[in-house]
């Protein structure tokens, strides 16, 4: 691949880990979609606050890529959600992606490691990602700040005619902008309690979700904290890694010039002590090698 390319550019906050992993989710998709055969697949480098993909076809555009992962098909199941946290261990029941022609997309299980999982049993997964992917906006160019309202199911007519009352969709709280305003102690109350409506960034929910499939961050040794590694622009030439690379870079094994580390917490939301989110992280050290 050649740098002088139309490359596709996300504004990304380095220091938020849903973003990062939302990176590496929108990478692993784009090279899913649009390579294969003769075509050479996406590569992906973050660059000035921003997360950069080249791909081969000159035309490819953001929109349309978040336009095939909002019409993603899955099996969602029953959605209704328990009161009960028992499901947390049940065994993982995978979740298989298709695009919208029927071709398969990913296979994703990754949510048996505890240690990166912040929804509590009652919170199913299936019905969250689809939430999410349903809420996505093709047109924005910058997905990961669009904050909105998640309704799942979306409002059904009653008999008399009127629309039915929405209800409200918790992410997984991969973000923390949305996790640090959860606890009682950020904001003097229960939000849980009070059933506040707070927005959520649904691109970066589903897309996170998706990313740790093969981006997987790596423990320090510390209960619920976790490492992920940022990669730069490697050559003119060649700028950025492909999807198969991302795994090895993210957790650190393989250490590329001019790559940062972050690290983060897993911790309680709630006091009931159920319920985790991902911290803001912080910058641990550079390798220039």
């Amino acid at each position: 691949m050649s740098d002088e390319q139309p490359k596709i550019e996300i504004p990304v906050d380095l220091t938020n880990p849903g973003q990062f992993f939302a990176c590496c989710g929108l990478l692993e998709l784009a090279d899913r979609l649009w390579s294969g055969g003769d075509v050479p697949g996406v590569v992906g480098w973050f660059e000035r606050r921003r997360f950069c993909m080249l791909t081969e076809d000159r035309s490819k555009k953001l929109h349309e890529l978040l336009a095939e992962i909002r019409e993603l098909k899955f099996d969602v199941g029953d959605d209704t959600e328990s009161e009960e946290d028992k499901e947390d261990d049940l065994p993982v029941k995978p979740i298989r992606l298709f695009w919208k022609n029927q071709k398969p997309a990913i296979y994703l299980d990754w949510w048996s490691e505890k240690a990166i999982k912040p929804w509590a049993g009652s919170m199913k997964e299936r019905v969250i990602l689809r939430a999410m992917l349903t809420e996505i906006d093709p047109k924005k160019d910058n997905p990961f700040d669009d904050l909105r309202r998640v309704q799942y199911p979306p409002p059904k007519l009653t008999k008399a005619g009127k629309p039915s009352k929405p209800k409200k969709k918790e992410p997984f709280y991969f973000d923390p902008r949305r996790g640090n305003k959860s606890h009682p102690l950020d904001c003097g109350f229960s939000p849980d309690v009070h059933e506040m409506e707070a927005e959520c960034c649904p691109a970066l929910e589903a897309l996170c979700f998706i990313g740790l499939q093969r981006a997987r961050p790596a423990p320090t040794g510390i209960a619920n904290q976790s490492r992920y590694t940022v990669w730069s622009r490697l050559s003119p030439a060649e700028p950025g890694i492909p999807p198969s690379l991302v795994g090895a870079v993210a957790c650190g094994i393989v250490r590329l010039p001019g790559s940062s580390s972050y690290v983060f917490d897993n911790y309680f939301r709630t006091d009931q002590r159920k319920h985790k989110t991902f911290s803001q992280a912080r910058l641990e050290r550079s390798t220039n090698g």
